[in-house]
């Protein structure tokens, strides 16, 4: 059986309004909401970066059946690991079965201009989460945690609200380690979609399967999803033109490493012709298109897609998807 969730997209909206946007989505039969934890937006002009903790607070009290949770917070560097262990043990009590942590490696964009920091690189990236981790689920299930790392260190330290059961951690990436990391340890993996087929085949999800392997856990112990950008309306047009916004998304690692000014972010992206800025969406206007470009990616082993969509009205994208792309996929994949 395949999940149908709907993308927060917390740059490009204020925080009440989408939460309007959300709980459309739950009337609407979708079945999941991810929001990102960015202190800074990709662009400058329009964008938006609301606080993802307090607006899941919000989204959880004001819906009562949809998954919700980040896609993704990075709990290592503007967070010591033992707040988002509280955080989210607040979360898991207030909506039991509700709530997924995501997390990731974290981009300089959001992390460097919040703490003034030099940005490390990768490996060390790598090892903060990883320990992270560690700590935040010793913190859910062990009483006065003294934890000595090699990043994080608590003395005595006791979430005191929690539930009664780990919240689920589900691990962000696009490399093989990170992949295969996921794999070994975590609840779920995520990515995105529109990159070269052969990163999914080739690379993510074998590692995933490896990691699964190493750890001696069952194929099915993990969920693997992925945010599909999408971009679906009656007029093909407007579909196309509504990417704009989100250029930024086809910039190379390359183009925008180290890029911490959501001006200069803004400035590199509006630089990139349409055709480029959309290259990293599916975009039409028919709904057996959408069905037929999704369908690779539910093949491979995704089960959970969550929908990211640029348009400017995003509860005529909700009803819209909804009513035309949903059942299709449910007919198809259960």
């Amino acid at each position: 059986m395949i999940k149908l969730g709907y993308k927060a997209s917390a740059e490009q909206f204020g925080a009440k309004e989408l939460l309007g946007f959300s709980i459309l989505s739950e009337e609407c039969g979708f079945d999941s909401v991810f929001i990102s934890d960015h202190f800074q937006p990709w662009r400058h002009t329009g964008g938006h970066a609301p606080y993802a903790f307090a607006w899941l607070g919000a989204l959880g009290a004001s819906t009562s059946r949809i998954t919700i949770g980040t896609s993704v917070v990075t709990p290592t560097f503007r967070y010591h690991p033992s707040l988002v262990a509280q955080c989210f043990g607040t979360l898991g009590a207030m909506c039991p079965g509700r709530i997924v942590l995501g997390v990731g490696t974290g981009e300089s964009l959001n992390e460097v201009p919040a703490t003034g920091m030099r940005w490390p690189e990768a490996k060390e990236r790598f090892a903060r989460l990883r320990e992270a981790v560690t700590l935040i689920r010793k913190l859910w299930s062990e009483d006065r945690v003294t934890f000595e790392g090699e990043y994080y260190k608590t003395e005595k330290a006791t979430i005191y609200d929690r539930p009664d059961s780990m919240v689920p951690i589900y691990v962000a990436g696009a490399g093989p380690m990170i992949a295969k990391y996921a794999g070994r340890t975590a609840d779920g993996f995520i990515c995105t979609s529109g990159k070269a087929r052969e990163l999914y085949t080739d690379t993510l999800l074998p590692n995933v399967a490896a990691g699964l392997d190493t750890a001696g856990r069952p194929t099915d112990s993990i969920d693997r999803m992925i945010e599909m950008k999408v971009s679906f309306d009656p007029d093909a047009g407007y579909a196309m033109a509504e990417t704009r916004h989100w250029a930024a998304l086809a910039l190379s690692p390359e183009e925008k490493v180290s890029v911490e000014d959501p001006l200069e972010m803004e400035r590199l992206a509006d630089a990139l012709p349409i055709e480029r800025a959309a290259k990293r969406w599916i975009v039409s206007n028919d709904p057996d298109e959408h069905v037929d470009k999704l369908r690779p990616y539910i093949e491979l082993g995704f089960r959970h897609l969550v929908f990211h969509a640029p348009a400017s009205d995003q509860e005529r994208f909700i009803r819209l998807y909804a009513k035309a792309v949903l059942p299709r996929l449910r007919a198809e994949f259960g």
